[in-house]
């Protein structure tokens, strides 16, 4: 693959409105509902009517599709509509996708939205259970008889080899699992409010596939999210100051599969999350030092180490000491371990309150933001700054 160069879609789109539903373990209404929550919200945040949106994107596993939410939100006419597949790797590209609506003029106004009953409906823990036919699916054929089943299971193959490759033991996971539930407990919208953790507390939770932990893995959540994307220049006549696309990417390494490419390079690294960075950091100019924030997304926590070391903040094997040393506010929202698991489209919401400066664990002066999306998949990312 080419390194590009600076990406000529920075700084031509904005965040200018987030909105949430409250996450948690029994929503008691529809996906959506959950949805339309979400998308009034955000709308309202940016000081936006329904009237005003004409574009649409989501994830392809979501339930509610762009017409039914337009329609049920009371959004008239969309000349943009789009959704972004691989799960969690599409949070930051439907972002990427709204952004490049705007920036080429098929859309002035779009609305990014992830809604789920993950907890009391459909749970993903839970694992495979059932699957039509098909050329992707192909891949999982030969992980699924031998036990591999579940996230959980499949993350676990690269853990076990990143600890054995660099002669660490699962403490290194904790850093991350502390991290975050150090932040959630500070943050009033999170599922684990007021409830911090130690390393003690994580090497004492039980097992789920060796050499994860219950407090590795992120939690189930009902709830929705939503991200008004438009033209900076419309944003910065809005009700919040706005959060400018810097550079948005997304990624998938050679002979990719999703969470099972386990005969593919060593396993101690991400190659999609490799190619993101390269080309966020080739599309923006920036480097790990300019970093203020990163909000990493933490489905497990191996895989937050890895993506550390793909970005180039630490060298290979060293992420736990990098997140133990604290340098780095890392999901400061709490994360998906801590505060909620929306498919990393609340790590969005969060970055944008970091360039606001309205964060409830606000990093002084913060005003550029790293956010990924899931791992072990095809990918996307983004680099978030502050209105200048």
């Amino acid at each position: 693959m080419s390194v590009r160069h600076r990406d000529p879609l920075g700084g031509r789109a904005a965040i200018a409105g987030i909105g949430a539903t409250e996450f948690s373990k029994n929503s008691g209404r529809s996906e959506l509902r959950l949805a339309v929550e979400a998308v009034h919200a955000a709308l309202d945040d940016a000081g936006l009517v329904p009237a005003d949106v004409d574009g649409m994107v989501t994830f392809t596993m979501d339930t509610s599709p762009e017409i039914t939410v337009a329609q049920a939100a009371g959004i008239g006419e969309l000349s943009f509509f789009s959704r972004i597949h691989y799960g969690g790797g599409a949070a930051c590209a439907t972002v990427l996708q709204a952004a490049m609506a705007v920036a080429t003029g098929q859309a002035d106004v779009v609305v990014c939205y992830r809604a789920f009953n993950e907890r009391s409906g459909r749970r993903f823990g839970s694992g495979v259970q059932h699957r039509e036919p098909s050329a992707e699916g192909a891949a999982l054929g030969w992980a699924l008889p031998f036990g591999l089943l579940t996230p959980a299971s499949w993350v676990a193959m690269a853990a076990q080899r990143y600890l054995h490759a660099y002669g660490l033991t699962p403490e290194v996971f904790g850093h991350v699992a502390v991290t975050d539930r150090r932040y959630a407990a500070t943050n009033p919208a999170a599922y684990f409010h007021g409830k911090p953790i130690t390393l003690d507390d994580h090497a004492a939770s039980r097992w789920i596939v060796e050499p994860l932990r219950l407090l590795d893995c992120c939690q189930e959540t009902d709830g929705g999210q939503a991200i008004v994307v438009t033209s900076v220049e419309r944003a910065r006549d809005l009700r919040n100051p706005p959060a400018v696309i810097t550079a948005a990417a997304q990624g998938a390494g050679r002979a990719q599969e999703q969470m099972t490419g386990f005969h593919h390079g060593p396993l101690t690294g991400l190659p999609e999350t490799g190619v993101v960075a390269r080309r966020l950091w080739s599309g923006s100019g920036l480097r790990p030092a300019d970093i203020d924030v990163a909000i990493l997304y933490d489905h497990f926590t191996p895989f937050v180490l890895m993506q550390l070391e793909e970005f180039g903040f630490c060298p290979r094997g060293e992420a736990g000491a990098f997140v133990a040393a604290g340098d780095l506010p890392l999901n400061t929202h709490g994360g998906q371990l801590g505060e909620a698991y929306l498919h990393g489209m609340n790590g969005i919401a969060e970055a944008v309150r970091q360039v606001r400066g309205s964060a409830v664990n606000q990093v002084a002066g913060a005003s550029t933001v790293l956010v990924t999306a899931g791992t072990g998949v095809p990918t996307s990312g983004l680099v978030i700054g502050a209105s200048g």
